[in-house]
């Protein structure tokens, strides 16, 4: 028997509405807090959904209860969108010779590199956040980002990087690219997810240099 397609209302979430299958409405929630949503059984009824206030369909008496997922794996490699791409950093020392890269989750096919003579871990995952981000906002694309790096997520939220990493001549361009991404954060809205890679369940993320001892 063919199983029945259901309908999934994201209230809150990277972008708010009615999709036709659970990978289209994860894309929405995924790395979202506190996102809100559930499956309907028609499109009507999810469509009436979305008019009318969250708590009248899931957390009634508490709004501020996130959603439950619908039944399914739960941490497990079945969780991953494939179609995004994912970013790491690596430091030889820190601060050190620094790495950053992108890659196809799914393949590990390279999107880009870029190496500095002088960098830390943090500078490489946010610059590698925001490189994604420029690339798929001059492509028109709302493509997800994986991460591994809570602190580089947070620095893009604050569009600024904390970084103590002394200013000589060895970091001179570095920092104006840091400079540079800050602004271009500032400047620049974007609709691509930055979720946070599950090591402990999935292993290390695809674009890992796979350097550590």
């Amino acid at each position: 028997m063919a199983k029945k397609q259901k309908f999934y209302v994201v209230w809150e979430g990277h972008k708010p509405g009615v999709y036709e299958s659970w990978a289209e409405c994860q894309l929405q929630v995924k790395g979202y807090p506190n996102a809100r949503f559930k499956a309907f059984s028609t499109k009507a009824e999810a469509q009436e959904a979305l008019n009318s206030n969250s708590a009248n369909h899931i957390g009634k008496g508490n709004p501020a209860k996130p959603a439950t997922r619908p039944a399914g794996p739960k941490n497990t490699r079945d969780e991953i969108i494939w179609d995004s791409i994912s970013v790491d950093a690596a430091c030889s020392g820190n601060p050190g010779i620094m790495e950053y890269q992108g890659v196809d989750t799914r393949t590990k096919a390279p999107i880009f590199y870029k190496k500095f003579e002088l960098g830390t871990n943090n500078i490489g995952e946010f610059l590698a956040i925001v490189h994604a981000l420029a690339l798929f906002k001059q492509q028109g694309k709302q493509t997800p980002v994986y991460t591994d790096s809570k602190t580089a997520m947070g620095w893009v939220k604050r569009k600024k990087a904390n970084t103590k990493l002394v200013r000589n001549a060895r970091t001179k361009l570095l920092y104006e690219l840091i400079e540079r991404a800050e602004t271009w954060l500032k400047n620049n809205s974007f609709d691509n997810p930055i979720l946070k890679w599950d090591t402990e369940s999935w292993g290390e993320i695809p674009a890992d240099f796979g350097r550590k001892k």
